[in-house]
């Protein structure tokens, strides 16, 4: 048995029994026992993954919940600060879901965090068809700090000094806020939590249907694109150069927020004849993109005015505002 099997299996006979079933009915018998015992049915994974850090590896997992909470496998948690990783025998099954015992004891209390009790609460979930007990991840550096503090403050027990020390080796790895990234590192969450991320800036930027159109690129944009490019200006509805609908995804979108002009073609995307429904700037959120737009395009206008060539201008515009995801280009001379 593995060290996340926390909750079924612990009798040798009922080690045999459950060897002897198929891995879909172990699997039913698990789901049948957590809803009867835990009155509920039981969260699933999104990920998982092995948290590396003073010298022990801590299963971990990113459950399947509203907030996607980090949780550390109770009994290698345990192992890490110095116990056994066992719960004390004939404590009834409710009790071991309250504060752990380990943080219990009279002398600790005085330094908890006011949110210790609540956030201390183990949490059962199922992976595999098998039921786990596990602590919010935020507990690791909570605890830490505990046992550091009464050590500071000569309050500990001498039955926990122990723990104080394997706390101190732990501590060196850890922040409050660093924990959940080593989780996301190891269970790879992390590129789903920034794409979330990504999203997130999008829905700032972009509204979900196009608004009426307005008049956002000033004139000037145009002009002098044409005056840098050495073309002949006529008028603003004049026909423009196919390379325009470049230069202004490269100048403008690409440049505005970081994957802005993609998010822009999959909700304005081009039909079998190459149109679009609107123009791209029709999208943009009056509170957060017709703002960033605006200032944009005014830093652009400025840039070109105070250029002789285009390729000056390419070349402030790149140091200055570089496309989001590229490289920045260094201002040193040739």
């Amino acid at each position: 048995m593995n060290e996340v099997d926390e909750v079924t299996g612990r009798a040798k006979g009922g080690v045999a029994r459950a060897e002897a079933l198929s891995p879909s009915r172990r699997a039913e018998i698990a789901r049948r026992a957590a809803s009867a015992r835990w009155g509920k049915p039981s969260l699933g994974v999104l990920r998982d993954g092995i948290l590396k850090i003073g010298g022990h590896e801590i299963p971990c997992f990113v459950l399947d919940d509203d907030t996607h909470t980090r949780i550390l496998a109770r009994a290698a948690f345990v192992r890490a600060i110095g116990r056994t990783g066992k719960v004390k025998g004939g404590r009834r099954f409710d009790e071991e879901l309250q504060t752990p015992a380990f943080l219990s004891a009279a002398n600790l209390k005085p330094f908890w965090p006011s949110d210790l009790e609540v956030n201390s609460k183990p949490i059962i979930f199922t992976h595999k068809g098998v039921g786990i007990i596990g602590y919010r991840a935020e507990l690791l550096p909570d605890v830490c700090d505990i046992f550091q503090d009464a050590k500071n403050a000569k309050a500990l027990r001498p039955n926990q000094t122990h723990i104080a020390d394997a706390c101190q080796i732990l501590s060196r790895g850890l922040t409050r806020l660093g924990i959940i990234g080593l989780v996301d590192e190891a269970t790879g969450y992390q590129e789903v939590r920034n794409k979330q991320a990504l999203q997130a800036i999008l829905d700032k930027y972009l509204r979900k249907e196009l608004a009426a159109w307005a008049k956002r690129f000033p004139d000037d944009f145009y002009k002098e694109m044409f005056r840098l490019r050495g073309w002949e200006w006529l008028s603003i509805s004049g026909k423009r150069p196919r390379v325009v609908g470049k230069y202004t995804n490269d100048l403008v979108w690409e440049r505005l927020a970081p994957g802005i002009l993609e998010e822009l073609e999959t909700r304005n995307p081009k039909d079998d004849q190459g149109r679009r429904k609107g123009r791209h700037h029709q999208l943009l959120t009056d509170e957060i993109g017709h703002p960033a737009l605006a200032q944009h395009l005014h830093a652009v206008v400025s840039f070109m005015r105070a250029s002789s060539t285009w390729d000056n201008f390419y070349r402030l515009m790149n140091r200055a505002f570089p496309p989001k995801g590229q490289t920045i280009e260094m201002p040193f001379d040739d």
